[in-house]
């Protein structure tokens, strides 16, 4: 994790399922009390997701709006994502640095973001 005075950036590795989902969920419920510009979430570590864990992201995206952004999602989240369409809800991107960079937007794949719907 690094946090500077505008952006956070929480990198994950390994599995965000229901028994580690926690420090995730802590994280950027903090993040959206303290009013982070940016938070990026760099998802490209990750080897398994559960329920759990898309729940935590849509609570982020609702807790966070345009502030969260996701940085380029595993192939294990690239096949969650679209096979639930969330794809199209969550603010993906394509790198942390485009993440990071990215002016908020609506979700990818509508009308604005770095990957085709």
């Amino acid at each position: 994790m690094w946090q500077g005075r505008e952006a956070l950036l929480v990198a994950i590795t390994g599995d965000l399922d229901l028994d580690n989902v926690a420090p995730l969920d802590e994280t950027l419920r903090k993040a959206a009390e303290d009013g982070v510009a940016r938070v990026v979430v760099d998802l490209s570590a990750v080897t398994f997701a559960d329920s759990a864990a898309v729940n935590v992201l849509l609570q982020a995206h609702t807790a966070l709006g345009p502030a969260l952004r996701l940085a380029t999602p595993s192939a294990v989240l690239e096949r969650l994502f679209t096979l639930t369409g969330l794809d199209t809800v969550l603010p993906l991107h394509d790198s942390v640095t485009k993440a990071l960079d990215a002016e908020p937007s609506a979700p990818l794949g509508t009308d604005g973001g770095d990957r085709e719907g």
